[in-house]
């Protein structure tokens, strides 16, 4: 006798999505609190970051002649720069700058690292040993010595920013991913699915790929703070995004030309306001890890 099940019970609802959403959640609160509290400063600083119109004081490019280079106070909570630009409004939008730089260069770099390093897993042979030595190539230089390298060569920029910043980022998810593969796709359930006369591309991205999503997501949110300490060391060193538009990097390459010793203001907040950023994401990604990996949340 057949049984038809009701398309409700084949399929989950939305409403059970969003169950199970909050219960993981509430499952990372419970087990990393201290990872979940990072969590939620670098979601407050990327609603910071969207919001800048909204919460900066002042717009960043205008100056006060009147105001110039002054220490915090009730009308100038972080203090002007030496043209008398508002400090706390140049932070929160340098946030957008150097937020969309990490995360574009994260999200670009890593995704073209794990899909080359799930080709070089799967397929092995030649390509994967040509595509190692080219992997071991880009991993002889420094990140910022190859990123500086790029940026000088393509020209100052958003999309230059990125695109430099993101070439480091793709051995590291080629690497990993090619190491998860590799065991992988010696699993019975691969073997059965080949067996049955799956195609490589369904073996690929049906059986194989799914299970490197845990991988994925821990590098992408461990490398957010790589990107951001780049692009900010960049910006200081003027091959990053040009003035005046304003990132914590060129805020604090700013901060030299306002005397032989910089106002501490100028110096504190953005250099703050990276520190902050890059701990939270770091920490936050090793929350992730202990919570998507079985040997570390001790369930095996």
């Amino acid at each position: 006798m057949t049984v038809i099940l009701p398309a409700e019970s084949a399929a989950p609802t939305a409403a059970s999505r969003i169950r199970t959403l909050f219960r993981g959640v509430g499952r990372f609160f419970w087990r990393s609190p201290l990872s979940a509290f990072w969590g939620c400063v670098a979601a407050a600083i990327l609603a910071m970051a969207i919001a800048a119109p909204a919460i900066a004081p002042y717009p960043p490019l205008k100056s006060d002649f009147r105001a110039m280079q002054k220490p915090p106070s009730e009308a100038h909570w972080f203090g002007t720069d030496q043209i008398g630009r508002d400090t706390l409004s140049r932070v929160i939008y340098g946030s957008r700058a150097s937020l969309t730089v990490a995360l574009g260069a994260v999200l670009f770099g890593t995704t073209l690292g794990a899909l080359w390093g799930l080709a070089c897993g799967y397929f092995g042979g030649r390509f994967d040993m040509i595509s190692q030595r080219i992997i071991e190539f880009l991993q002889s230089f420094p990140d910022l010595i190859l990123a500086m390298a790029i940026a000088m060569a393509l020209g100052g920029g958003l999309g230059t920013v990125i695109v430099a910043i993101a070439i480091t980022r793709i051995p590291f998810g080629g690497r990993v991913i090619r190491s998860v593969v590799l065991s992988l796709k010696e699993m019975q359930y691969v073997e059965a699915a080949r067996g049955l006369g799956a195609s490589h591309q369904r073996l690929m991205f049906r059986h194989i790929l799914p299970q490197c999503v845990a991988p994925y997501l821990i590098l992408a949110t461990t490398h957010l703070g790589v990107a951001i300490i780049i692009e900010a060391s960049l910006g200081f060193l003027g091959v990053g995004i040009p003035p005046p538009n304003p990132t914590w990097g060129n805020m604090l390459a700013d901060s030299l030309n306002a005397g032989l010793v910089p106002p501490w203001w100028l110096v504190l907040f953005p250099g703050l306001a990276i520190t902050l950023t890059v701990l939270a994401f770091n920490l936050l990604g090793d929350g992730i890890r202990d919570l998507l990996d079985p040997r570390l949340r001790g369930s095996v």
